[in-house]
């Protein structure tokens, strides 16, 4: 640039412009009211200033050209390169400045303080992202975690997005204190915590659910070493906030950032205990679902169908389908009761409560316990059925139920004596070697619908190759078909057992179970429960295994 006279005239001191001339504009300009003006000439040096740029830039001065320190850097390269516009800081203040050319060389800066806007806009960004971070962050705290996912889940946040580490310390009544750390997003150490809290300031009061200390408080050099994760370095600003639960504390979350990074703000310090608030939920929410997922699988262990032991004089096989696919548990049942030694009467029984899922599923449970008190007192099935319907009755809830009771008794030439008692249940059929379907011709009125109850006890002997089936209704009252409206009913029943014929009692089952299945299709479903009895088989393979799988002649195959 080339310099020009110093002229010592102040603006309002100088000779009023000619109308219509380049000082005249540019004079217009200055005092337009159009914010901060710089006024330049065509070599580049200032001519004028109004007052709200001078309270800018309070160094700068007439006839004096635009560099620094008198005006930013920005602004003096913008001018040097013949910007239009440019923006930057300067001070304390965000500026935005924009050139107009003017006749005869001049040019005017016009600058505007933007620090207002520009730091609503920031916040406003920030707010944004935080609300972005918080609804990710929901997201993956509200799937379905355990404990231990659900506190790694909030030290990963935690740590990739509100500082450079986080420690997440997790304390329930019925659990250990444990103790997880992130850095930089990823998972970086769990366990068990053994050290004292009180090392670090304020995270005995967090866990403790009480107010967090300011993060100004706490030094980086009383972080101790075990709570600075691997990865992390030097610690730097440390801030402790609690993390409430449902019912009361559900630990502390400790942010740390490395050695030189700016400390927390007030606003970072809200947002921490906003972000601590949903995870504690989330923790909290995900030890209470263990702990009921806990006791619900022990208390409903002794409700689950019964492992079945194979004995030496007795061939068994089971299968059940609750009516959702989602419970174990139902209105059906089966359970068995072997004898003490060789040679004794197992104790067979398979039933069907009225109504279905968890209220069923406890009276199952009820009714297989007092059969399993009541079968050492008593062993005529009668009574034994007569005993069961006075507990039944004395509850009063009206529910009841249909079983049928089978007692097996291994004979001395392989064979199995059987006695079969229906109380309101469809009778059991037996299927022979030589594919012929009996039913067995044992009736009885309901369990636990009216004060006395009757019941037809029947005998039979299964020989080698023979299966008792014990079903529920849910077989041949199975809804399928092209039409999705017949039922499976009994004659197919029949014709599927007579398909089956000197197969062992396993294969019997699983068919009985694979045909009904494909009737349903996707259909609803009433509980199924199926139980059969077989004579222990002959060691070898059978000159008629597998052949049962095939209609016999004249026989048509179940549709």
């Amino acid at each position: 640039m080339t310099s020009s006279p110093r002229s010592t005239d102040r603006p309002a001191e100088r000779a009023h412009p000619r109308p219509g001339s380049s000082d005249a504009l540019a004079h217009a300009l200055v005092e337009s009211g159009l914010g901060a003006v710089v006024l330049l000439d065509g070599t580049g040096l200032v001519r004028l200033l109004n007052e709200s740029a001078r309270g800018l830039f309070p160094l700068l001065r007439e006839d004096e050209a635009m560099r620094e320190p008198f005006v930013p850097d920005w602004l003096a390269l913008a001018q040097y390169g013949q910007l239009a516009r440019t923006q930057g800081i300067f001070g304390a203040r965000e500026l935005t400045a924009r050139r107009i050319s003017l006749p005869d060389g001049y040019a005017a800066w016009l600058l505007d303080d933007v620090t207002r806007e520009v730091s609503w806009q920031r916040r406003w960004q920030e707010e944004r992202d935080r609300a972005d971070f918080l609804a990710r962050a929901s997201t993956r705290l509200l799937a379905p975690l355990g404990p231990h996912q659900s506190v790694q889940a909030v030290a990963e946040l935690a740590g990739g997005r509100m500082a450079d580490a986080a420690v997440v310390v997790a304390r329930t009544e019925a659990r250990p204190t444990w103790i997880t750390s992130a850095v930089d997003g990823r998972l970086a150490g769990e366990g068990i915590l053994s050290e004292d809290v009180g090392e670090v300031p304020g995270l005995a009061d967090a866990l403790a659910g009480l107010a967090p200390v300011p993060s100004r408080w706490t030094a980086p050099d009383r972080v101790p070493r075990w709570l600075a994760p691997e990865g992390l370095g030097p610690p730097g600003p440390v801030l402790v906030t609690p993390m409430p639960g449902r019912d009361g504390p559900a630990g502390a979350i400790v942010l740390l950032r490395r050695a030189g990074a700016p400390p927390f703000t007030e606003d970072e310090e809200l947002f921490a205990r906003v972000f601590a608030a949903r995870a504690g939920a989330a923790v909290s929410s995900a030890a209470l679902h263990a702990d009921t997922a806990e006791t619900t699988a022990v208390l409903r262990r002794p409700l689950l169908p019964p492992v079945l032991r194979r004995s030496s004089g007795l061939d068994l096989a089971a299968a059940y389908r609750a009516s959702r696919a989602a419970d174990l548990i139902g209105g059906d049942f089966y359970d068995v009761h072997p004898g003490t030694g060789p040679g004794d009467e197992t104790f067979l029984v398979l039933g069907d409560v009225c109504g279905k899922g968890a209220r069923a599923a406890v009276l199952t449970g009820k009714i297989r316990n007092t059969l399993a008190a009541l079968r050492h007192l008593e062993r005529d099935h009668g009574r034994l059925l007569a005993h069961l319907n006075a507990t039944l009755m004395e509850d009063g809830d009206g529910r009841f139920a249909t079983m049928v009771l089978a007692g097996a008794t291994p004979l001395s030439r392989g064979e199995v004596a059987l006695r079969l008692t229906a109380a309101g249940h469809p009778p059991p059929l037996v299927v022979r070697a030589d594919g012929t379907v009996e039913e067995v011709p044992t009736k009885g009125t309901l369990i636990g619908a009216l004060p006395s109850v009757t019941a037809r006890t029947c005998r039979t002997v299964l020989r080698a190759g023979d299966v008792c089936l014990l079903y529920s209704d849910g077989v041949t009252e199975a809804r399928g078909g092209p039409a999705g409206r017949e039922m499976f009913g009994e004659e197919r029943l029949r014709s599927v057992l007579a398909d089956c014929a000197h197969l062992p009692v396993e294969a019997v089952i699983s068919e009985v179970e694979d045909r009904t299945a494909q009737w349903l299709g996707s259909r609803e479903h009433d509980d199924i429960a199926l139980l059969g009895i077989a004579a222990p088989r002959p060691v070898g393979p059978s000159p008629h295994f597998g052949a049962g799988r095939h209609a016999p002649p004249g026989r048509s195959p179940a549709a």
